[in-house]
Order: structure tokens, then C-alpha cells, then sequence
């Protein structure tokens, strides 16, 4: 069991928590870590890419010229796709590119993830936030407090913080992830992750 600090808004130190060491102490799996990032964004594709192949193309009805005694190549349609004009051969049409992952795979390259983020001292442990009203100006200040202004960062809340969730929503580097949806790859995809201290007890029960 690690233990890491918990700092308030205005980035004093307020307590400590205990990190489970299930979930925030494995070895990184690598392997499960990308192919669920990697099937996450997939997912995310809307495999709508479409162009028309020689049957779709409207016209090349009726046979160019004659098939012989015109020294020309012989040819059956001018939407042949050697043709200007013509269809496009092996281009792309709608599909989708869902990739199949197990719970299994899922869950441990959540806490690899956030092994890795524990590794590297990425992750930041703070009490949660009191807003009268949803305050774009103090939540600037908080992250300010946390030295976290001006680099990317995931925020950890509670399902029901919505006036946390309604002051930080229009900063461009902070993504805000309740808890019920943590994944691997907004875990990853920042320099620093801040979790509200209510949510450890949820992480740990659900991915030990």
C-alpha cells in the first residue's frame, strides 16, 4: 500500500490516502493497455467513408465505339475505372471497426494504466471542490493552486458533482470523466490525473 497526499483548492496538503496496490501497484501490461486504447478510438470511428465502384457510377450504358477496325483499344463502358470519370476500384465503404475486448482485458489495462500514472507521479489526489455556483474563474484559480493551468489534465469526479463538472467543462485542457466512466484511454491521454478523493474508494471496489 502507497500512500499519496491529498490537497485541497488551494493546493495545500489536507491528508493522505492509501493507494491499493491491486490497482494503482501492478506491472503495466503494455499489450492489454493498447489493444483496448486502440479499440476504444476505433470504436469512436463512424465508418461512414464511401465511394461509388463502376456499378454505382451513373452513364456507360451504351458500348464507346465498335468492338473492331478502329485501331483503338476495345472497351465496353467509359465508367470503367481506367477512365476519367469512371468508378474507383477497392475504395472505401461503410463498415464498422468495432474491435471485440474482454472485461477481463478491459479492467486490467485500467489499472495498468493507472499503475503506470502512479509510476510516474502523475497522479494528483484532491478533496472535493465547494461551489456555490458553477464558476469558471475558480476553477482557473483551483488549477492554478495544483500548478495544473497550463498542462492537460483527466479530472476524476463523483456521478453527482454537477456545478464541478459545469465550472471546468469550458476549459480547453481539462477533460472531465465521472467516475462510472473511467477508461484506459482518457486515464493515458493527459500529462497529469487529478481524482477527487471520494471516487478511490469506487476505482478500488470495482477494478481490485
Amino acid at each position: 500500500m502507497a500512500n499519496i497526499e491529498i490537497k485541497d483548492a488551494t493546493g495545500k496538503a489536507s491528508g493522505e490516502a492509501t493507494l491499493c496496490d491491486a490497482v494503482f501497484g501492478i506491472e503495466p501490461n503494455m499489450h492489454v493497455m493498447h489493444r483496448t486504447v486502440k479499440a476504444q478510438r476505433n470504436a469512436w470511428r463512424q465508418g461512414t467513408s464511401s465511394v461509388k465502384n463502376r456499378s454505382a457510377v451513373s452513364g456507360g450504358g451504351k458500348k464507346p465505339w465498335r468492338q473492331k477496325g478502329t485501331g483503338r483499344a476495345r472497351a465496353g463502358s467509359s465508367r470503367s475505372p481506367i477512365w476519367r470519370g469512371g468508378g474507383v476500384v477497392f475504395g472505401p465503404t461503410p463498415r464498422s471497426y468495432a474491435q471485440k475486448v474482454n472485461k477481463k482485458e478491459i479492467k486490467l489495462a485500467i489499472r495498468s494504466a493507472l499503475s503506470a500514472k502512479a509510476a510516474d507521479g502523475e497522479i494528483i489526489v484532491v478533496k472535493p471542490f465547494e461551489f456555490d455556483k458553477p464558476s469558471t474563474k475558480k476553477a482557473v484559480e483551483i488549477l492554478t493552486a495544483l500548478e495544473c493551468k497550463d498542462v492537460r489534465i483527466t479530472l476524476v469526479i463523483p456521478n453527482d458533482a454537477i456545478d464541478t463538472y459545469l465550472s471546468f467543462r469550458n476549459l480547453s485542457n481539462v477533460d472531465i470523466l465521472p467516475v462510472n466512466d473511467i477508461n484506459a484511454y482518457e486515464i493515458l491521454d493527459n500529462k497529469k490525473l487529478v481524482i477527487v478523493d471520494e471516487c478511490l474508494k469506487y476505482i478500488e471496489e470495482v477494478f481490485a
